[in-house]
């Protein structure tokens, strides 16, 4: 055999080789579609047993700003929490939902592939994909950065099969169009979150979920068999936009007078409901002269992240049943973004009637023809009184 037969002998069986190899299907894994979260999606608190609270909490969101509990029938220290949604005890909603959270636990718990890995998330970056630990726990301390790779509907999937617990001041940040309606964190028992954290995701807890002082949900906290214990924190359940968004939620202390007229706090919760970084973030109300800032913006840079939410309070006196309606503006790259929320407050007399609107001029109107009548009815009554002394 010549040595070019020789190497003709070799060479076409390595070239078929290589072409069936080319041919061949290549693995490539789908991306991630998000967890169908059912009729869960309105409830920014759902618990089994009970639901706690422990001074001024604040519960919105566009997406629900709902406490539910099922099969529990108490919630101690309800009357502290300003929220923007209803709340269902042991009803046919809860229990609904709760039902809901079920479906989407086990969705998030059997997600593949995974990868595992280390215990600490603090300090690290991670890309879209369904994550578990090695030693069946969660921990941040610090900053975990959540980089979606400038995909508005990357997915991010955390499971533990014990707990997930959070630092004192630590942060879970979103960059690169991340959005917290897309992060999801399935836990095996229970979850902490520890004083002053900021938090994002949907959480799904098979017993438990502590929110300690201060702590901060851009999301859900959802317990299917225990209880969720909360503490002067802020929760937004919002709806996520691509592109430049905010949402603000308006909320009221007390949400009615029931004895006449009073004093009402209205609270104003901004979130950044887009992917984009919000500056000349400012709000307004058509019936307060002033509304100050009180908190959100950890870092300081003035700007309004997809995972802060700023806090914003004014304060009136209300003689009569009154709606005012807040607006929020701020810019986002090249757009001006705004969103409104208005909030009526009913103003009642001791034997429950209602004052009327001061914003009716109907009634205005009336009252001061009846005054004047009053009036001239009290001089006509004196001057018949003196005539006949």
């Amino acid at each position: 055999m010549t040595l070019l037969e020789r190497i003709q002998t070799v060479a076409v069986p390595l070239a078929l080789s290589l072409v069936v190899t080319l041919a061949a299907p290549i693995a490539v894994f789908a991306a991630q579609p998000t967890v169908n979260l059912g009729t869960t999606s309105g409830f920014a608190v759902l618990a089994g047993t009970t639901i706690t609270n422990t001074g001024a909490t604040t519960i919105g969101g566009s997406a629900g700003g709902s406490l539910g509990l099922y099969p529990g029938t108490s919630i101690p220290g309800l009357a502290q929490i300003t929220r923007s949604g209803a709340v269902h005890i042991s009803d046919t909603v809860a229990r609904k939902a709760k039902d809901d959270l079920v479906a989407a636990y086990n969705d998030a718990a059997g997600r593949i592939p995974v990868t595992t890995i280390p215990t600490e998330l603090g300090g690290t970056t991670l890309s879209p994909g369904v994550y578990d630990s090695e030693s069946g726990t969660f921990q941040v301390t610090g900053t975990l950065t959540l980089d979606a790779q400038g995909d508005p509907d990357a997915v991010f999937v955390f499971k533990t099969s014990s707990t997930l617990i959070t630092a004192s001041d630590s942060t879970v940040s979103l960059i690169n169009s991340g959005r917290y309606c897309r992060v999801f964190w399935q836990v095996g028992s229970s979850a902490t979150l520890g004083t002053n954290s900021r938090f994002v995701g949907h959480i799904f807890a098979l017993t438990s979920i502590s929110a300690q002082t201060g702590a901060t949900v851009q999301g859900q906290l959802l317990a299917r068999n225990g209880a969720v214990t909360l503490e002067r924190n802020t929760i937004m359940n919002g709806i996520c936009v691509v592109g430049p968004a905010v949402h603000v939620s308006k909320l009221a202390t007390p949400r009615a007078l029931t004895s006449g007229s009073g004093s009402v706090t209205y609270t104003y919760m901004v979130s950044n409901s887009g992917t984009v970084d919000l500056s000349g973030v400012e709000v307004t109300d058509d019936k307060l002269n002033t509304v100050e800032y009180v908190s959100g913006d950890t870092n300081g840079d003035n700007l309004l992240q997809p995972d802060e939410v700023w806090k914003y309070t004014g304060t009136m006196r209300l003689t009569a049943t009154t709606t005012n309606i807040a607006t929020a503006s701020a810019t986002g790259g090249e757009a001006v973004v705004t969103d409104t929320a208005s909030l009526r407050v009913v103003v009642s007399t001791v034997n429950g009637a209602v004052l009327p609107n001061t914003a009716s001029p109907w009634f205005n109107l009336l009252l001061v023809g009846f005054v004047l009548i009053v009036l001239g009815v009290l001089g006509w009554w004196g001057t018949a009184r003196k005539m006949h002394e």
